[in-house]
């Protein structure tokens, strides 16, 4: 690339080269937000990856702190994709864990966060919701998702989680809230 001179006495090239340099900045813009999207999205099943769930739940803890909002956490385990993936390969659980993702976010309100934090598990933040609330959510999602028609090709498959719910408090890290609703999900886990 070679430097070129502009003639500062040409209003027309100065125009011309400001709008270019514009034009420029607003491609690169735009390409810090799609960098940033493909960064902080899980691209099977298009909601937040744990990066952008991390996000979210700093955001909502500092709600907490600072307005002593009520949240919760839900913490979310698919059942049995292992199987589902060893027995009928990876495009069964792929589609798997796409239904369970549509229905989480059509479980929920369009304010609360639906994330995939990692190969079976999701996470949902939910602002304004107690202790109560959240468990009766945690309880609705799971009754919705074992009621769901599934299948692959003509196979019906049946689909269950594991919920486990914890509150929000303005000292938590997102680690010690994530630890949390991580714990009473294997609590329900194991009670079942």
């Amino acid at each position: 690339m070679t430097d070129q001179v502009t003639d500062v006495t040409d209003v027309e090239q100065l125009i011309g080269e400001i709008t270019t340099l514009h034009d420029k900045i607003a491609q690169l813009q735009e390409r810090v937000e799609q960098l940033d999207m493909l960064a902080h999205e899980d691209s099977l099943v298009q909601l937040p990856n744990r990066r952008g769930f991390i996000r979210a739940l700093e955001r909502l803890i500092d709600r907490v702190s600072r307005y002593e909002e009520k949240a919760a956490i839900l913490f979310v385990d698919l059942d049995g994709l292992k199987l589902i993936n060893d027995s009928l390969g990876h495009l069964a659980g792929d589609e798997a864990l796409m239904q369970v993702a549509r229905l989480l976010v059509g479980g929920v309100r369009k304010s609360d966060v639906v994330a995939r934090i990692g190969g079976d598990e999701f996470a949902i933040l939910l602002g304004h919701s107690d202790d109560d609330s959240a468990r009766e959510t945690a309880s609705r999602l799971a009754e919705l998702i074992a009621g769901s028609d599934f299948s692959h090709g003509e196979r019906p498959l049946p689909l269950s989680v594991a919920i486990g719910a914890a509150p929000i408090h303005g000292d938590d890290t997102p680690e010690t809230a994530m630890a949390r609703a991580d714990q009473e999900m294997y609590r329900r886990k194991a009670a079942a």
